[in-house]
């Protein structure tokens, strides 16, 4: 589904989601002034479409004690063995993300660490260990200072 096949109601309803995706149904057909099925089937086709990939909630690392974070390249040996080490990196469960890049590097990963000790120990004894990883560069994170969904208020092509 394209960006432009989302209508004017689409709309409105992910841009409430994306405020709050805990509210009701109900409540959300009533400040949108639609039906409550309306939203009910326009939520399904977001979701049948791959619009809306899932929902969850997003926990706080620091309150739950993770006090460093940090992001790290990832130098493979040969670029064939790229699912492979996704798969690996994947049973590490202190990295949250992990994305495909260009360039000397060929992944990058977002881990969070309960503090620079943790964070070595993730980086040396399990990371490095792979062996199918060359080399690695990593980059503290000292604090988010936002974190947002991709605009829904745009067309393709459109500039600010």
């Amino acid at each position: 589904m394209k960006q432009n096949q989302l209508d004017p109601i689409d709309l409105r309803i992910l841009n409430e989601l994306t405020v709050d995706a805990r509210i009701p149904y109900s409540q959300l057909a009533k400040k949108l002034k639609i039906s409550n099925t309306l939203v009910h089937q326009r939520l399904k086709k977001l979701t049948n479409n791959g619009i809306i990939d899932k929902a969850q909630y997003l926990v706080n690392p620091w309150k739950l004690g993770f006090q460093t974070s940090a992001y790290t390249q990832i130098m493979l040996h040969d670029s064939k063995t790229l699912s492979k080490v996704e798969r690996k990196l994947s049973r590490i469960k202190e990295i949250v993300e992990c994305v495909n890049i260009s360039g000397r590097y060929a992944l990058m990963v977002k881990i969070y660490a309960r503090n620079n000790r943790h964070l070595r120990d993730i980086i040396y004894e399990q990371i490095h260990t792979i062996d199918e990883i060359d080399g690695t560069n990593t980059t503290i994170s000292f604090e988010t200072a936002f974190s947002r969904n991709v605009p829904l208020d745009l067309e393709p092509g459109d500039e600010e």
